[in-house]
């Protein structure tokens, strides 16, 4: 056999495997051109101020995600899955994508599946909000319901198999698939927009978790970049967050599904981080609802119920602030639009059905922001 510089040729005869030439990757870079062009021709969210007394020193700012193209914070999630997925040689042409999700994931999934001509199939509750069915719906997913919540990830790896498609599984893939260094990460988004706020540097940012992912990147970037802002991680009632990091149980789970949808889970998942969190916080349900609804009241802001339970973690972390007398700055986000839970959320009838009384929570946020006294109710 003739040598070459670089080693000996192949051999014709030898039973090589080349699939350079099978099409995949003329397919594949076409495909990673219309998801990247997508983010190109969105410009960053919005960093709103929301209005505190001047004399506080403390300014807050919220990152308006629901003006993504698919009005949520999980646009920039499935952008990466989408974008990790075909890098990894996963996602091919005639693909079928697969998601387990309570909602908002599947429509932002939907709509970059439509945007690379593949199909989609999204495995959700039954009571997922008619708003988010519409529109995975209008962006040409399918909706495969479940009655029980944790019975979403084993039909979803069933239906994937079944279908020779591919499992996005963004709870076990959300805290990789996004470049936590940078790359116009939301975290390196936030501190970019601060740069010329009088506290560049906030005391705390608080979000929620429902794969982690967000929380993940967040708290690996506050790590890497050597910042002394302090990552705060709100959860709701029945998720498993909150005590699995307590208790530092990676397989803590409750088995009981949020009734705030997109944040707490029913057990904890690959994607949440709890090395990576400074602070959690458990707000009931009703709090959640009264500090979204106060959002919209005194800012015009419409929000979901997610928005609701980081507001209310920040009103905790505010207060303490002037308790300590700092001056500095929060920042939290608007997680997706209120248009999709005029049915539950923002129904004074849904909300007496679920037994849940916002009106105490709501007193509290009132008068905080009228005299600056924290005295949230006791927990139910």
């Amino acid at each position: 056999m003739a040598s070459s510089p670089t080693g000996p040729e192949p051999d014709d005869a030898a039973p090589w495997v080349d699939r350079s030439d099978d099409g995949t990757r003329a397919w594949v870079d076409e495909a990673v051109r219309k998801v990247v062009a997508d983010a190109n021709r969105s410009a960053d969210t919005h960093l709103h101020v929301f209005p505190l007394p001047p004399e506080w020193g403390i300014d807050l700012y919220l990152k308006d995600e629901s003006v993504h193209p698919t009005g949520s914070l999980k646009h920039r999630l499935a952008r990466s899955l989408f974008l990790y997925g075909l890098a990894n040689g996963w996602i091919r042409e005639g693909t079928t994508i697969v998601e387990a999700s309570s909602g908002s994931t599947a429509v932002s999934e939907a709509y970059f599946a439509q945007l690379i001509g593949l199909d989609f199939i999204t495995v959700i509750p039954r009571r997922t909000s008619p708003e988010k069915i519409a529109l995975i719906e209008r962006y040409g997913g399918r909706c495969h319901f479940v009655d029980s919540p944790p019975a979403m990830y084993t039909e979803a790896e069933r239906l994937a198999a079944e279908s020779g498609g591919h499992y996005m599984d963004q709870f076990t893939y959300a805290e990789r698939a996004t470049d936590w260094r940078g790359n116009n990460n939301i975290a390196e988004s936030i501190f970019e927009q601060l740069g010329m706020e009088r506290y560049p540097c906030p005391d705390w940012i608080v979000v929620g978790a429902g794969t982690g992912g967000t929380s993940a990147t967040i708290g690996r970037y506050l790590r890497y970049r050597r910042m002394d802002t302090r990552l705060a991680v709100v959860d709701p009632e029945n998720s498993a967050f909150f005590p699995g990091w307590v208790t530092g149980a990676p397989d803590y789970a409750t088995g009981m599904p949020s009734r705030i949808e997109g944040i707490g889970r029913p057990r904890m998942e690959p994607s949440f981080v709890p090395s990576v969190i400074d602070l959690m916080i458990p707000v009931p349900d009703a709090a959640s609802i009264a500090a979204m609804r106060h959002l919209y009241d005194h800012t015009g802001l419409s929000a979901g119920g997610s928005t609701g339970t980081s507001l209310w973690g920040v009103w905790h972390l505010v207060a303490r602030m002037l308790r300590e007398g700092r001056r500095g700055s929060v920042v939290t986000l608007i997680c997706d639009g209120g248009e999709r839970y005029q049915h539950s959320y923002y129904d004074d009838g849904w909300v007496a059905q679920k037994g849940l009384a916002p009106a105490p929570y709501r007193a509290s946020i009132d008068r905080f922001l009228g005299d600056g006294v924290w005295e949230p109710p006791a927990a139910p």
